[in-house]
């Protein structure tokens, strides 16, 4: 571990790791504990442990939040979907986990297919500032967007106010429908997401050079595919090895 590597990743001597609950794939609430638990979490305690400092896990309901952390200098490193919005303030590793984006909709909606969704009668109701608000407010044209709180806020605004689309996780979709009734997911995908662990834009290069490397050797090893595995997460994919040109 260059001692570079260790100061520009975490300088206050504890590795600051924030952790999205807006994204169950990365991380939920263990329901008797109360503490977080998933992949994202996993990946933080073994940096911890590698760069030889404590974890203190920053948590958030929202990816959007984890952004507005970054500005008042919260956290040391995050998990959050690769987005050149986010990438001004951001220092990315390669991705580490695939996911997918997809529609939910009323059971009766006349909408069957994915290419139906921009069209200027329908809302698309997004978590404010996750991956998908952003993926979608550069690529509708016509449809209108609204932004809920948060993610897992998205499918009961809906509902709420009787509108036409939900766009999300689509893990987090198929439990909502399951939960509430009455709605189904259209098929298919309308974005893949790659999350990857990143730490802001103005760390050193010895840190950022370091969690590449970790990151890779993380899917290499199995680590992050066990992880998912162990937190019984599907629907999600250990991203390739990174191709470096």
């Amino acid at each position: 571990m260059p001692a570079a590597a260790r100061s520009d990743i975490a300088p206050s001597g504890k590795l600051r790791a924030a952790i999205n609950f807006g994204n169950p794939i990365l991380a939920v609430k263990d329901p008797v504990t109360g503490e977080p638990r998933g992949v994202s979490v996993d990946l933080s305690r073994e940096l911890a442990r590698r760069l030889g400092v404590p974890v203190e896990l920053v948590t958030y309901d929202a990816a959007g939040k984890v952004v507005e952390g970054l500005k008042a200098g919260a956290w040391d490193v995050a998990y959050v979907a690769i987005d050149p919005a986010r990438a001004v303030d951001i220092s990315y590793t390669a991705a580490y986990v695939v996911i997918e984006g997809a529609y939910l909709v009323p059971q009766n909606s006349p909408i069957r297919s994915n290419d139906e969704v921009d069209r200027s009668h329908v809302h698309v109701v997004v978590g404010t500032g996750s991956a998908y608000d952003l993926f979608l407010t550069r690529n509708l044209k016509q449809a209108k967007i609204v932004r809920a709180p948060t993610s897992p806020a998205v499918t009961d605004m809906l509902v709420a106010q009787k509108l036409e689309v939900a766009a999300g996780v689509k893990q987090q979709l198929e439990a909502d429908a399951r939960r509430i009734g009455g709605l189904r997911l259209l098929d298919g995908r309308f974005m893949v997401i790659n999350q990857a662990m990143g730490t802001p834009k103005v760390r050193g290069e010895a840190g950022v050079k370091y969690l590449h490397e970790f990151i890779e050797e993380m899917k290499a090893s199995g680590f992050v595919a066990q992880a998912l595995q162990r937190h019984r997460i599907e629907g999600a994919s250990v991203a390739p090895r990174a191709v470096v040109e």
